[in-house]
């Protein structure tokens, strides 16, 4: 029996929550705000880690594991920083049957827990950079959630690096930045928007805050990843000293990055379609699925199962010879989006062939059994290939460019971004957000920038921006 979904024209949301539950990605807990990673949810997210954790490596950072827990007096050392996150945070008050003497924290992010055990093993030059990175949950009372988009506990990755110079650290920002947009073009075939966050938008005790701005399919905005430059601040508070070359005493300069579950939400709203999931190969669990059409036959069977263990371990396979019929298992595919299926007949087993679904366009092709590995490669390549075009033609036709306050009004619309110019002042950001109902989601970080004036102000313009709703 085919999991019927919400289309996405009808409601949109709707459909998002639907397919997160008929693809068995998550299921509702006790705690509210807090969800729970069904076996098929938490594949995809080993998926992203695995991807994600090399790329890290390769140029140097190392995975460590920091407390849970972060003392009050410690989490406001930082003034910006603890007012960022103080309506979010969650507290530990009693221990062991007792009252604590100083609440603890359960972390919303590291940052002063990376701080202070920096101070003490930072002596020289000789000890720097530092590039930790680590993979683990936070938490964050949001007042409302949703699965994947905003809960209350959340599983990311959150990196920390120091360096000796400021432009070491700027650099080592952008050199993040630019990894993430490898990994959502290449792994997640998805299409981005690279930009600075303004002021009013930049991490909490950040000089400087760069986003991944991602565009669903009904034209919101999702941040899905971000990459910090801290500068000295932090390291200011927290007294992190080393001596340099000439034995003199210098401040180190920090970063912060991350990325979260959040963009599983952005896979399933980027790719997704009425029949739920259309995953991306590399971080499919399953990328092909063995599908024989008469599952009691025995020649069918035995072919069906010979072409697994040939494949087995060359991809994520599974040989489906439940006894489901054909149609309910397309059905139940199609909606775990997995990228490929091969059916298997009884003209198949007679003339060693078989049939590839492709579940992005739902073509169907026939091909040889001895040539299965090579149109497996090929196809998914090709899948690679038209996810990412797909998802790159709906967000180029839903930016818009307005030289004007009455063209962006006009322009609400059509959902979507609305790239204009802008004076800097954060009084017309807040314009734009009290009274069209847009945030800035950022400036892009190749300024094209030419004469022109601020269309809610009138003013001269300093920079491009682009404006959006988000989730």
């Amino acid at each position: 029996m085919a999991k019927e979904i919400t289309s996405t024209s009808e409601d949109f949301n709707k459909w998002y929550t639907d397919v997160i539950k008929k693809a068995e990605l998550v299921d509702y807990s006790c705690v509210r705000g807090c969800v729970i990673l069904r076996p098929y949810g938490f594949a995809i997210w080993e998926n992203i880690t695995g991807v994600v954790d090399k790329l890290l490596k390769k140029i140097g950072v190392e995975n460590v594991s920091m407390p849970l827990l972060i003392p009050e007096s410690l989490l406001r050392q930082e003034k910006d920083h603890i007012e960022g996150f103080n309506v979010e945070a969650a507290w530990v008050t009693c221990g062991g049957g007792k009252e604590l003497s100083e609440r603890l924290c359960v972390r919303p992010t590291s940052e002063v827990l990376f701080c202070s055990h920096f101070s003490q093993i930072i002596e020289s030059w000789r000890d720097l950079p530092k590039l930790y990175n680590q993979w683990c949950s936070v938490v964050r009372w949001e007042k409302t959630s949703r699965p994947f988009l905003r809960s209350v506990e959340f599983h990311w990755q959150e990196g920390h690096t120091i360096h000796s110079e400021h432009e070491e650290a700027r650099e080592f920002t952008i050199t993040i930045l630019n990894l993430y947009a490898d990994f959502f073009r290449e792994t997640l075939c998805i299409p981005f928007i690279l930009g600075k966050k303004t002021e009013k938008e930049k991490f909490a005790g950040a000089k400087e805050t760069y986003t991944v701005e991602c565009m669903m399919k009904d034209g919101k905005a999702l941040q899905s990843a971000t990459s910090h430059f801290f500068g000295s601040k932090f390291a200011e508070v927290f007294e992190i000293n080393f001596r340099d070359k000439n034995n003199a005493e210098k401040l180190v300069s920090q970063t912060s990055w991350g990325l979260s579950t959040r963009v599983i939400a952005a896979i399933i709203m980027v790719h997704g379609d009425d029949d739920g999931l259309v995953l991306p190969p590399k971080i499919a669990p399953i990328q092909i699925v063995i599908i024989p059409i008469f599952p009691k036959r025995e020649e069918i069977l035995k072919k069906s199962n010979e072409v697994f263990e040939n494949l087995k371990n060359l991809f994520r396979i599974k040989f489906d010879a439940s006894d489901h019929t054909p149609g309910w298992k397309f059905a139940e595919y199609e909606v775990k989006g997995v990228p490929i299926r091969i059916e298997i007949g009884p003209k198949d087993v007679l003339n060693d062939e078989c049939v590839l679904v492709r579940r992005d366009t739902r073509e169907k092709k026939k091909c040889f059994i001895k040539d299965l590995k090579k149109n497996l490669d090929t196809m998914f390549e090709d899948i690679n290939k038209n996810l990412y075009l797909k998802a790159l033609k709906n967000m180029e036709s839903r930016i818009f460019k307005a030289n004007s306050w009455n063209e962006m009004v006009d322009l609400l619309g059509y959902g979507g971004f609305i790239k204009t110019l802008w004076c800097g002042a954060p009084v017309c950001e807040e314009k734009v957000k009290n009274e069209l109902g847009l945030s800035s989601r950022c400036m892009p970080l190749k300024n094209k920038i030419t004469e022109g004036v601020c269309p809610v102000c009138g003013k001269e313009a300093i920079t491009e921006i682009f404006w959006g709703k988000s989730y």
